[in-house]
């Protein structure tokens, strides 16, 4: 599937904005954060993660283009999976092996509960 080039700038622009967006509340989360657990980038793709199923039942069956921008775009630029995994690695080499338990299955359990509220949701929406 060939998808038009308006479609790739607006999934690269909302990308962008996603990751601004994460920077956002990143800083404002650790600026009163002080603790070790990566609380930011929880709270950073939990939201996404709702965002995402919500964006799956009210926008994706009938405008599959703006489903993929919403939750490829945005959510793929906000969202950090790749940043919690180094953040439980980072808490395990510093003998945090609790804490890097509950950041990484707190991480998978927290985001598909949000994901299905935001679907359910979406399904109440419309």
């Amino acid at each position: 599937m060939s998808l038009p080039l308006t479609t790739v700038l607006l999934l690269a622009l909302l990308g962008g904005v996603g990751a601004a967006a994460r920077y956002l509340m990143d800083d404002l989360v650790n600026r009163r954060w002080t603790g070790r657990f990566p609380l930011a980038t929880l709270l950073v793709n939990v939201s996404g993660s709702f965002v995402i199923g919500l964006l799956a039942v009210t926008v994706g069956p009938a405008w599959p283009q703006i489903y993929a921008i919403g939750a490829t775009g945005f959510c793929g630029g906000y969202t950090t999976f790749s940043t919690a995994t180094l953040e439980a690695v980072r808490l395990a080499r510093e003998g945090a092996w609790r804490q890097a338990g509950v950041a990484s299955a707190g991480h998978l359990l927290l985001c598909v509960i949000a994901a299905a509220l935001g679907a359910g949701l979406g399904r109440v929406l419309g």
